[in-house]
C-alpha cells in the first residue's frame, strides 16, 4: 500500500523547485589592489577610461563612527576595464583635485548605483557627480519589489548570493582588512547586470518612462536643510516636559556636538542620548552628583566632567527657555488633526484610502506615488478652487509645484481630486 503524502501548497512547492542561490564569495580577477597614492588614482582614472559602457558605484562611510558623512572608499566597476577600489582620505592632497580625473571619466556614461540618495552626497563632496544615473534599489520599489536590499534583488534577479559583511564597519579605520576590500568590490561586482535585470522587469510592467523621470529627479535632487533645532532628535526628549530641563538638554547637545565635530567622531560616542536626558533631568551641580550618575562615572567623562558641568549650568541662568514643541512651518502631527482640524483629518483619511487603492492597482508603494508629506499638506491647506478653476486642476498645480513628476501626478491627481470633492 502507498504511503499517503500530505498537500504541499503551490507556492512552497514552487520554492523549493526554484535552484539555490549560488553564492557570490569574490570578485572575478580578485580583489583589486587599494589606489591610495595621487599616481595611483590617476591610474585608476586612465584604467577605467579603458573600458566601456556604464559604470557601477558605490562608496563607504563611517556612520556611527565619525561625526561627517565623508566617503572612505569608492569603488568603481567598468566592462573591459574591471574594479577599481579608491582611498580618497589617505593621499594627503586636496581630493576633489586629487580625484579630478576619475571625475571627469565618469561623466562619461551613466553611473549604476543601489540606494543612490545615500551616495551621491559624499561623492558630490569629492567633486564627482553624475551625468545620468540609474538606482537599482528605487528600481525595486517601482517594480512592487517587497525586497529592495540589494542582497534580496541580486538573489531574486541574478540567482546570486551575497554573503553579509562589513557595510556598517569603521570604514575610516586603516590599513583596510583584506575581506572588507572583497566585500567591497563585491557591492559593484553585478551591479550592472543587476540594472539590466530589473530595467527589464520595468518594461514588461510598462514602467520604464517613469524610471527616467525618477532619476533625473533624483540626479537633480537637493535635501531640505536639517531643521534648525537638531537637538530636539535627542532619543528620550519626550519625557521631557520642563522648559529648564530642556534648555539642559539643548545645552548638553550642543556641548557634546562641538566636541564631536571637533575631533570628526560620532556624537554618540562621545555621550550617549540617554545620559544627556539622565543630566538634564537630574540637574547634578558637583562633580561628584554627575559622575555618580550612569555613564559619567566612567574614566573618560570624568575627565570631561567639567564641559559638562558648565552646560548645565549656562541651562539654569538662561533666558532663552525652549517651548516644549519646536514651531513648524508644516501640519501638526496627524494625529492631533481630529481635534484641531477635523475637516483636515477626513480628508486626509480619503486621500490615503484613495492613494492605496492606486498602489496596489499599479504595485508601487504609496510613499513613491507622492510624498506622504506632500499629501498631508494638501489635506491640511486644502481651499475649494474658485469658480473658474477645478478641483482637479488645482490638485495638480499643488503637485507639480510641490515637485511631483508628470507619471506621479497622472495616476494620483484623479484619486486625490476625487477624495477631495467627496
Amino acid at each position: 500500500m502507498a504511503e499517503s503524502q500530505e498537500a504541499v501548497p503551490e507556492e512552497a512547492e514552487a520554492e523549493r523547485s526554484e535552484p539555490a542561490a549560488t553564492p557570490l564569495l569574490a570578485p572575478r580577477g580578485g580583489v583589486p589592489e587599494l589606489s591610495v597614492s595621487v599616481s595611483e588614482i590617476h591610474r585608476a582614472a586612465e584604467f577605467l577610461d579603458s573600458g566601456h559602457g556604464p559604470f557601477a558605484v558605490d562608496a563607504e562611510r563611517a556612520s556611527g563612527f565619525r561625526y561627517s558623512n565623508r566617503a572612505y572608499l569608492v569603488q568603481i566597476r567598468r566592462a573591459g576595464a574591471g574594479t577599481v577600489l579608491i582611498d580618497p582620505v589617505s593621499h594627503g592632497a586636496d581630493p576633489v583635485e586629487t580625484l579630478a580625473p576619475v571625475a571627469e571619466v565618469l561623466t562619461t556614461d551613466e553611473w549604476v548605483l543601489h540606494a543612490a540618495d545615500q551616495d551621491l552626497p559624499c561623492l558630490s563632496e569629492l567633486g564627482i557627480r553624475p551625468v545620468r544615473l540609474y538606482d537599482t534599489e528605487l528600481a525595486g520599489r517601482l517594480a512592487g519589489f517587497d525586497k529592495v536590499n540589494l542582497a534580496a534583488m541580486v538573489q531574486r534577479l541574478l540567482g546570486l548570493q551575497l554573503m553579509k559583511g562589513h557595510g556598517a564597519a569603521d570604514w575610516s579605520k586603516r590599513p583596510l582588512p583584506t575581506d572588507w576590500l572583497n566585500y567591497a568590490a563585491l557591492d559593484v561586482e553585478v551591479l550592472v547586470d543587476l540594472r539590466n535585470a530589473i530595467a527589464a522587469v520595468l518594461d514588461e510592467q510598462g514602467k520604464t518612462g517613469w524610471t527616467v523621470q525618477e532619476f533625473e529627479h533624483l540626479k537633480m535632487f537637493e535635501p531640505a536643510p536639517t531643521r534648525r533645532d537638531r537637538w530636539r532628535r535627542t532619543s528620550g526628549i519626550h519625557k521631557v516636559r520642563d522648559p529648564r530641563a530642556l534648555a539642559a538638554v539643548r545645552e548638553l547637545w550642543i556641548a557634546r556636538d562641538t566636541i564631536a565635530q571637533r575631533r570628526d567622531i560620532a556624537p554618540g560616542r562621545i555621550l550617549p542620548d540617554a545620559a544627556i536626558i539622565n543630566a538634564a533631568t537630574a540637574d547634578p551641580d558637583t562633580a561628584e552628583k554627575l559622575t555618580a550618575l550612569p555613564v559619567f562615572g566612567g574614566h573618560r567623562q570624568r575627565r570631561n566632567a567639567k564641559v559638562w558641568l558648565d552646560a548645565l549650568a549656562r541651562a539654569r541662568t538662561t533666558e532663552d527657555l525652549p517651548s516644549s514643541q519646536e514651531a513648524s512651518n508644516g501640519p501638526p502631527p496627524a494625529s492631533r488633526w481630529a481635534r484641531r482640524k477635523p475637516e483636515a483629518a477626513a480628508r486626509l483619511e480619503a486621500a490615503r484610502a484613495a492613494l492605496f487603492e492606486v498602489s496596489q492597482r499599479v504595485s508601487v508603494p504609496t510613499e513613491n506615488l507622492i510624498s506622504p508629506d506632500v499629501v498631508r499638506r494638501l489635506c491640511w491647506d486644502w481651499e475649494p478652487p474658485p469658480q473658474n478653476s477645478t478641483v482637479v486642476a488645482a490638485v495638480d498645480d499643488f503637485l507639480r509645484e510641490a515637485g511631483a513628476r508628470p507619471w506621479q501626478r497622472e495616476l494620483t491627481v484623479p484619486a486625490l481630486a476625487k477624495a477631495l470633492e467627496n
